[in-house]
């Protein structure tokens, strides 16, 4: 997995003060590890964004203003209702030889059996939930589709997990991940079909 090093600021924290930072372009966010204290930091939105809409997950190297850094992943993203900008974040401290729980994005491999006989493949969970060591964490969870057909699903059990050794799959084992869904061009057809033969 990649590490991605990003500046931020130490702040204080009183009234207004992060709405003010908000209109400057920067994100108000906070660290924090078990056992240790929370840091009140900000971080710039623009640079911030990249890694929160990136295709992969990454570790981040926190970089303070006096050259000091702490090793981190995004735990949690905040975004605004309406204009859907990021307004909070937290990040999380881990050491080399902790057990972390980290999102990482669902990738497809192969060519899907139901998507060349006319269906259309759907990503349900963009992202799954992998327990493990920081330096087994992949960029993405590689998923083969090539057996699957029209109707099917592939469930988060059903994930060969033999090329993630000492990696846990940690959401609910019976949650669908991907699936091919008929076209609705096909099921219009086969209505069609059905009215003409009635």
């Amino acid at each position: 997995m990649e590490t991605i090093v990003l500046g931020v600021e130490p702040r204080v924290i009183k009234k207004n003060a992060a709405k003010n930072l908000r209109l400057t372009g920067v994100v108000p966010a906070v660290i924090y590890h078990k056992g240790e204290e929370t840091i009140a930091v900000s971080v710039n939105e623009l640079a911030l964004k990249k890694l929160v809409h990136s295709a992969e997950s990454h570790i981040i190297d926190l970089q303070f203003p006096d050259g000091k850094i702490k090793r981190s992943f995004i735990k949690e993203v905040q975004f605004h209702p309406v204009t859907d900008r990021i307004i909070h974040t937290d990040f999380q401290l881990f050491s080399a030889d902790e057990i972390i729980e980290l999102e990482v994005p669902v990738s497809v491999s192969g060519e899907s059996a139901g998507v060349e006989k006319g269906g259309k493949l759907l990503i349900i969970l963009h992202a799954l939930t992998i327990k493990g060591k920081p330096e087994d964490m992949p960029d993405h969870l590689i998923v083969d589709v090539t057996a699957l057909e029209i109707g099917h699903s592939i469930h988060v059990k059903e994930i060969p997990m033999d090329a993630y050794a000492g990696l846990q799959i940690m959401d609910n084992p019976d949650v669908p991940v991907i699936t091919i869904l008929a076209s609705k061009t096909g099921d219009a057809t086969v209505e069609a079909a059905a009215t003409t033969a009635s």
